[in-house]
């Protein structure tokens, strides 16, 4: 097994993530393109500085405007809201892989007394007058029901009837959500958006077991380096560490990825087979290396595993919005700067809609960071990148606690 340095570990993981070098992912077909290298990015609803699947476009995808996840979504259908790492988004073409989903949560729903009938009346309602939310569904009443949107099974609550049915419809795969208006979900039958050959297309995972090792490949390809370890960049995925050691040695053995060894870390690291030639330009340093400053999404690929952060990088994150403000290190909403190959500081920047001005409230540099030409350049056009995508056409730093 070859054995890499942790730098080298690291460089691998910002190139396949499209992080650092040349760009690789330009515009609208770029959005599609890592969406389906990475299998999911996690929706967030949370709206600061652009919500967390376009915080992570924006980082990676060159000329990315949140209009376009909105048409890839919404009206070209290339793309689907739907549970995977938590709620996420991913192509529309995996649809088929998660009927073993769709399946249980149909069973569960047959548990229900009286579901089936508030179903059928939402399914009528929607075929005559469109898309609906909670709010326009007229179902009245609560129930007290299984979300079949949580893997674990066991997990109750008392909510609106009309919520209900219609996130039971969703996660059946009935419905799809139309569009978003914020936070709020709009709703219509599935059958009316994504293509007939997909819905009616066989599951290709014969069993769970398949299914899992598909879901484990694809987090591989999104993180791009992952470890035999427990990793919150398995999240959502029903293994323990006897089933996802024999899920790794069951791909390595049908070779779609590859062993690795990082010094100083006892755990094997594995990659996607399709790159050894990417790894292979890595150690004999032909890669594209070229820097450029992101700021990177609270919930980013690159973010699943902060254990595994701290073990390549010896940065130490923390998502802080839950954090009571007298308790908070940095801000309410501070998102990771990355420079090069290095994770360099942290950032809390809000845009003033209203003024078109990008706030930067704060912004903090790790412990040896110089604060150079080359470094404060990047700065400068990493802001005006972030300010434009905010539809913001100044930045200021008046509120900039450093």
């Amino acid at each position: 097994m070859q054995t890499i340095t942790k730098q080298q570990a690291g460089r691998f993981i910002l190139a396949k993530q499209g992080l650092i070098g040349s760009y690789r992912f330009i515009g609208k077909a770029g959005v599609c393109d890592y969406v389906r290298q990475a299998g999911c990015i996690q929706y967030d609803p949370v709206d600061v500085c652009g919500k967390n699947a376009e915080l992570t476009l924006q980082s990676r995808v060159k000329g990315f405007s949140k209009s376009m996840l909105w048409e890839l979504l919404y009206e070209d259908r290339r793309l689907i809201d739907y549970a995977d790492k938590e709620l996420s988004i991913w192509p529309v073409e995996d649809w088929p892989y998660f009927s073993s989903y769709r399946d249980r949560s149909l069973k569960l729903g047959k548990t229900f007394k009286g579901l089936k009938a508030l179903e059928k009346k939402a399914v009528s309602y929607i075929k005559d007058n469109g898309p609906v939310s909670s709010d326009t569904l007229p179902v009245e009443g609560e129930i007290f029901w299984h979300s079949s949107m949580h893997w674990s099974g066991n997990w109750h609550k008392k909510s609106q009837a009309a919520r209900s049915v219609l996130e039971q419809l969703y996660t059946d795969g009935v419905l799809i959500i139309h569009h978003k208006k914020g936070s709020r979900k709009y709703y219509d039958l599935a059958e009316k958006h994504l293509p007939a050959a997909i819905l009616a297309a066989e599951n290709p995972c014969g069993n769970e077991e398949e299914f899992a090792a598909w879901r484990v490949l694809r987090r591989i390809g999104a993180a791009g380096l992952l470890w035999d370890k427990n990793s919150t960049a398995f999240l959502g995925i029903d293994i323990n560490a006897e089933k996802r050691k024999k899920i790794l040695e069951r791909l390595e053995q049908q070779g779609k990825i590859c062993p690795v060894a990082v010094q100083g870390i006892k755990q094997t690291f594995y990659y996607r087979s399709e790159d050894e030639a990417l790894m292979g330009s890595i150690i004999d340093e032909s890669a594209d290396l070229k820097p450029r400053m992101s700021f990177l999404a609270p919930l980013d690929p690159l973010m699943w595993d902060k254990s595994l952060i701290a073990a390549l990088w010896d940065y130490q994150y923390s998502w802080e919005i839950y954090t009571p403000a007298v308790k908070r290190k940095y801000g309410y909403y501070t998102l990771p700067i990355l420079f090069g190959d290095r994770f360099v500081g942290r950032i809390e920047a809000v845009p003033d809609r209203r003024k078109k001005v990008l706030e930067v409230k704060g912004l903090w540099w790790e412990a040896g960071i110089r604060q150079t030409k080359k470094l404060n350049a990047a700065l400068e056009k990493a802001l005006v990148r972030f300010a434009a995508f905010n539809d913001c056409d100044r930045i200021s730093f008046s509120a900039c606690s450093i």
